[in-house]
């Protein structure tokens, strides 16, 4: 992989830096630049391989990513005409329609609903460990910046643009993996559904979208490790894993609680965003968010019993051996998943007894 070249280590600490000027600015020009330095380090990474489908995601990586910035400098120039400042927190009551633009480049580069056509295409042509960077750290400056947006000005035009986006996102990650069969567009479309929960999240509590979005990441962090080291990246269709029988348990475990089935870990992020979305007036907004995540959970579990009724004939595990350090990963993975979120649950439990 190119992270054991000396430059890609480089690339890796200019992405972080570039996103850490983003999260910590209060100007609109220094956001842009950060996340440009973020797109700069990230770049190289994608276009690096010789593979042509890789050259190809990293193509259509840039022009959405110069989409997304060009939305983003327009949208501060409008705020920026009507108060003459580029300060992030200054109340631009002149300007609404800003704001949107701001919003709308934002969700372009997290590829949210409408602007979500991107995100499958590029992530299926891409090796896990870009995957992993694209699903869990590129979402970081955009998503926290959408946060901050709401909280500077959480007009009604806002809040309802940001219910319609979280409602189709949701709607998209459902109704995309019906029929997918590729499973890193597949991993696309779960990101895209979640996405529209963190969103949603935004609106009422900005602790349940960083617990949210932390679990998310953690949970990315052992779907795209355990399929990185089962694979030696020609791993393309779903029907064709060739690992053992405990290591796709393991990601079928995961699967599964990214679709947020019961007591996974992967449940808990959803039940706190609808407690807490319940005391407001979106209520629909939820039963829309609720329906994708079902449609979600009906493609992984179809997946989960077809492996199972495969690993049933073998009797075995499989032809490929796992080393002690992959079967202890294993091992921690599902304890995490299971024992984290029967433990959450029992202690909310306990809470309201």
């Amino acid at each position: 992989m190119y992270s054991g070249l000396p430059f890609g280590y480089m690339f890796l600490l200019v992405m972080s830096v570039g996103t850490f000027v983003s999260i910590s600015s209060i100007h609109w020009l220094s956001i842009w630049a950060g996340l440009e330095i973020n797109l700069i380090g990230f770049l190289p990474m994608l276009v690096y391989q010789k593979s042509v489908s890789e050259s190809e995601s990293g193509v259509k990586y840039f022009i959405i990513q110069a989409l997304g910035s060009s939305l983003l400098v327009f949208g501060s120039l409008m705020a920026f005409g009507s108060s003459f400042t580029w300060d992030f927190y200054v109340e631009f009551s002149a300007s609404k329609l800003g704001f949107l633009v701001l919003a709308a480049g934002l969700c372009v580069k997290l590829g949210l609903f409408p602007f979500h056509y991107w995100l499958p295409s590029v992530m299926a042509g891409l090796p896990w460990l870009s995957c992993l960077l694209l699903a869990t750290w590129q979402k970081l400056a955009p998503m926290f910046l959408l946060l901050c947006l709401l909280e500077l000005n959480s007009t009604y035009s806002l809040v309802l643009m940001f219910c319609v986006i979280s409602a189709g996102s949701s709607l998209v990650g459902g109704f995309g993996g019906m029929n997918q069969t590729q499973i890193r567009a597949l991993l696309a479309y779960s990101s895209i559904g979640h996405l529209g929960w963190m969103l949603f999240a935004t609106l009422y509590s900005e602790w349940t979208m960083k617990i949210y979005l932390s679990i998310y990441i953690l949970i990315s962090l052992s779907m795209f490790v355990s399929l990185w080291l089962s694979d030696s990246g020609a791993m393309k269709n779903i029907n064709n894993l060739k690992v053992s029988s405990m290591m796709q348990m393991s990601i079928m475990m995961l699967l599964l609680s990214l679709g947020g089935l019961p007591p996974l870990l992967g449940f808990i992020p959803k039940l706190m965003v609808i407690q807490t979305g319940t005391g407001g007036p979106w209520l629909f907004v939820i039963f829309v968010l609720i329906l994708g995540s079902l449609m979600s959970l009906f493609y992984y579990l179809s997946l989960f019993f077809s492996f199972f009724l495969s690993m049933v004939k073998k009797y075995s595990f499989g032809s490929l051996k796992l080393s002690t350090f992959n079967v202890s990963l294993v091992l921690m993975i599902n304890m995490i998943n299971v024992v984290g979120g029967v433990f959450i649950l029992m202690t909310n439990a306990i809470k309201f007894m």
